[in-house]
């Protein structure tokens, strides 16, 4: 443990995060291998448990922060960072939507293109909502605000009938989720009629958020480590058997984010995070997995400079192509099977947010919002 940290946490946050480095920049699309891209609707690939993840490491890390300060964060303090996280989502979308639109293409760009849903912005609501209910609630009450809000999706996406639609259609665009998104969100949306990190299903994703925060209370327990992880992997496996019955009734899908994904997720995450505190703070084997360390310790400041480069990777001209064409072109030129070019593109992409991640961990520089 480092001052006010867990390593363990900082290694699952920062695997997490070089995953989702990965998934997100292939060298083409085209030629990714399947379980580094999203399920097409019902179903999961491992793509699909990276943005679960880390909001259940938000989760985690609200009770651990606070516990470490002996007090709960101010309403005021709380409110100000989630407006931060919020507002660094849209200004990364402006930013990349600018330097495509202006100053690769040449076109304009205005306020109608902007995307106000997206994953920081998401990740800022359910921060809000979880860093709110740990203020102001105790663990049981926030187990059954959890179950509470995967049984009202549930009912809610099922029972609710829909205009021109009806009720109990889980299709894309055609749900209601989709239907309160179209009459909700301003600007543009990630699929035109309807948007992944819409209104309605961030309601199961706050669900994940406080499953994190569950399993930041069994880790500041004053009970063994070892005593720790069997409580973890016993909740993992519970939330994994209970996801199966779940689905009995209603699919697992990343883009609605159903109650049976929520389980589904949220028992993995219990299982990896048990998994790293039994390497890292039981077995103290922390220094073979440096690379999450360096991830995990400026997790937010390594994501946002990996979306910020995707113009320079992917859109600026460089010898008539880009770096991207070059790179990943020359691989596939040279007779390199393009499904792999396209994985070692992503791995070198990851690499170079590594050199500034690790740059900025050997100055102690830490970013938080």
């Amino acid at each position: 443990m480092m001052k006010d940290r867990y390593i363990s946490v900082d290694v699952f946050r920062g695997f997490t995060i070089a995953l989702m480095i990965i998934v997100n920049s292939p060298g083409s699309w085209g030629n990714t291998f399947a379980p580094l891209l999203h399920a097409d609707w019902h179903g999961i690939t491992l793509t699909d448990f990276v943005y679960p993840f880390f909001i259940f490491i938000v989760g985690v890390s609200i009770v651990i922060s606070n516990k470490n300060k002996g007090t709960s964060s101010s309403t005021k303090t709380i409110l100000f960072r989630s407006i931060k996280i919020f507002s660094l989502g849209v200004f990364l979308g402006i930013f990349t939507g600018f330097m495509y639109q202006v100053v690769g293409s040449g076109l304009s760009f205005s306020l109608s293109d902007i995307r106000i849903p997206g994953v920081l912005q998401r990740i800022a609501l359910v921060y809000l909502s979880c860093a709110i209910l740990y203020k102001y609630s105790n663990w049981v009450q926030q187990l059954v605000v959890m179950l509470s809000l995967l049984v009202i999706y549930y009912i809610l996406m099922t029972f609710v009938n829909v205009p021109g639609i009806g009720p109990g259609l889980l299709e894309p665009g055609k749900n209601l989720a989709a239907y309160i998104d179209s009459l909700l969100i301003p600007g543009s949306m990630w699929e035109g009629t309807w948007d992944p990190e819409g209104i309605l299903s961030t309601l199961p994703a706050i669900a994940s958020g406080i499953g994190g925060m569950l399993a930041g209370y069994i880790l500041t327990t004053k009970k063994s480590m070892e005593n720790k992880v069997i409580i973890m992997y016993f909740v993992g496996v519970f939330c994994l058997l209970d996801s199966f019955v779940w689905e009995w009734i209603m699919p697992i899908n990343k883009n609605l984010w159903t109650s049976t994904y929520v389980m589904y997720t949220t028992g993995w995450a219990f299982l990896m995070l048990a998994s790293s505190v039994l390497l890292c703070d039981i077995l103290k084997l922390d220094s073979w997995f440096k690379v999450g360390i360096i991830f995990g310790s400026n997790s937010i400041a390594i994501y946002a400079l990996s979306q910020m480069l995707t113009y320079f990777a992917y859109g600026m001209p460089v010898f008539d192509t880009s770096f991207n064409g070059i790179i990943y072109g020359g691989m596939v030129d040279f007779g390199l099977y393009p499904k792999i070019a396209s994985l070692l593109w992503a791995i070198l992409y990851a690499f170079v947010c590594y050199t500034v991640g690790l740059y900025l961990y050997r100055k102690k520089i830490f970013f938080r919002l």
